[in-house]
């Protein structure tokens, strides 16, 4: 299925709906408002025939107005085309419609996700942490920490060109 026949069904169902369309790369990437994820991703199984989500997973962009966001990889298996879909969220509201009812493979990557990035997936049946200790109070994976200690006295600048 070409980029083009993929990008015109989607426009002709969900016109306002799709933010953009990224055709630089040889896998059609588009965003989607997030109160809209669940019926495109729902059509693009349905009637696309992208029944495999291959990956799931959180990005924090802190330069953008919506600066958390999740990416969603499909594949189409008789056509062998994959296709990516991004939505974003706020930091003061970090919640997305969970995919766990379209795919059950989605369960544990949403949890992964929520553990390393703080996203609620909305009607997931069991959103804890995964991978780190319940009792963290961060999410790791956000750019909000600087990647160096500031404070250090014992480090010489100088040794690194600086």
């Amino acid at each position: 299925m070409e980029q083009q026949s993929i990008q015109k069904n989607l426009q002709e169902k969900f016109q306002n709906e799709l933010v953009s369309f990224d055709e630089t790369s040889d896998m059609l990437t588009f965003t989607v408002d997030k109160q809209f994820i669940v019926p495109v991703i729902q059509f693009l199984k349905e009637d696309l025939e992208f029944k495999f989500l291959t990956d799931l997973c959180g990005i924090h962009y802190p330069d953008q107005a919506l600066p958390l966001g999740v990416i969603y990889h499909l594949h189409n298996f008789k056509t062998n085309t994959r296709i990516r879909v991004k939505t974003f969220t706020s930091i003061e509201q970090p919640e997305i419609d969970s995919m766990t009812t379209l795919f059950s493979s989605a369960n544990w990557m949403e949890r992964e996700t929520f553990d390393f990035f703080g996203i609620v997936f909305i009607g997931h049946p069991n959103l804890i942490r995964i991978l780190n200790v319940e009792y963290m109070d961060y999410f790791p994976m956000r750019k909000e920490y600087p990647l160096e200690d500031q404070t250090r006295k014992d480090k010489d600048d100088s040794f690194f060109g600086r």
